[in-house]
């Protein structure tokens, strides 16, 4: 059975994991089994545990981009094929990760074109940093060489989809709409929101076509690329809460983030995303984000949960020294619980900057 391989790209932040668990419902909707393949520099990832507390069958790629680990693509993607059958594969690649035409699209089409059938490939536009990048400020946001990878996520797109539109009003719309199309001439444009649903159809439509997608190959900096990852601090952290009492989490996460971004924007560091889950005994969760150093933390899941104990993880990408951030988190954390009477363990913590991206395999021109 060939499988339908649908991987969206996109900016830490821009709303991966919301579009594809959307997407991922609309399919099942529709009769057809899916499973989702995550994405991570490192172990214990949010998204991971976001689609499986949703009923969602799902593998995880850690320790560098799809592209770093494209056996290991296969290898889950196959795990997914033994368990699952999906009919469909959603694959969620790590958000500062580009040149994914050369070294997963490609290949994925070249070495196992009997296996798989590959859908164009879509990457989600994250409009509080975008609009900063695209209009060449200078003040706020990332580096050059962090903006450099922005927009080479997008030069590769088959298509670019402004999300978080429930976010905007009518006229930032326009002009993202406006300054994509003026940037990248040729590609077409959609305007989504991952959180209502909002011209999902039209994604879907254009997910499902067939045709001369994923051929445009980057005409690529690696010194740039690999320079512009490495400005982010990257932390994976989990920690278990205990309370003699019932707390409540949803307002626990909110407090955490809240005070993270305010400690960021202090240092200095820009934000690349904030994430937190909190889970139950039960395997009921809260998800909470913070996407940039300018926006307010909001729970996108919230859990309506008063629980005595929990589980939590932080994924945290911030423009910082990771020892800095993996200190900062810590403080935060604890400082928060004792205000809400809960204890906070850690359990695990990874800290780090993204090693230079070296592709299993990487090519030159599109033969597919």
């Amino acid at each position: 059975m060939t499988a339908r391989f649908v991987m969206v790209g996109g900016f830490l932040g821009a709303g991966k994991t919301t579009a594809l668990g959307r997407l991922a419902r609309l399919y099942q909707a529709q009769g057809k089994r899916v499973g989702v393949v995550t994405n991570d520099q490192a172990h214990d990832l949010v998204d991971t545990n976001t689609f499986r507390g949703q009923g969602i069958a799902v593998e995880e790629v850690p320790g560098a981009c799809f592209c770093c680990r494209f056996d290991d693509l296969v290898s889950r993607v196959g795990s997914l094929e033994a368990s699952e059958r999906p009919d469909v594969i959603l694959a969620e690649p790590v958000g500062s990760c580009t040149d994914l035409v050369a070294t997963v699209v490609q290949p994925l089409k070249d070495l196992y074109a009997g296996r798989f059938e590959v859908a164009p490939y879509a990457v989600l536009f994250k409009p509080s940093h975008g609009i900063r990048i695209l209009r060449n400020q200078s003040s706020g946001g990332f580096s050059p060489k962090a903006a450099y990878i922005f927009k080479k996520q997008l030069e590769e797109a088959d298509a670019i989809v402004i999300n978080r539109i429930d976010e905007l009003n009518p006229p930032a719309v326009e002009e993202l709409s406006r300054l994509v199309s003026e940037q990248f001439p040729g590609t077409p444009v959609l305007r989504v929101s991952a959180t209502t649903g909002a011209g999902f159809d039209a994604l879907a439509e254009l997910l499902a076509q067939t045709g001369a997608f994923g051929r445009k190959i980057l005409d690529i900096d690696y010194d740039t690329y690999a320079e512009g990852e490495a400005e982010l601090g990257w932390l994976n952290a989990t920690a278990r809460f205990t309370s003699d009492k019932s707390f409540d989490l949803d307002a626990l996460l909110t407090a955490i983030l809240g005070d993270l971004a305010t400690v960021c924007r202090a240092l200095g560091g820009e934000v690349a995303h904030l994430k937190l889950i909190g889970m139950d005994d039960a395997s009921a969760f809260a998800v909470g984000n913070v996407i940039s150093s300018d926006t307010a933390p909001k729970l996108s899941l919230p859990s309506g949960l008063h629980p005595r104990e929990a589980d939590l993880i932080v994924n945290a990408r911030v423009a910082i020294d990771p020892a800095v951030l993996e200190n900062e988190v810590k403080r935060v954390v604890a400082v928060q619980c004792a205000l809400a009477g809960v204890i906070a363990d850690f359990r695990t913590s990874q800290s780090l900057r993204p090693g230079r991206p070296v592709p299993t395999h990487r090519y030159t021109e599109a033969k597919n």
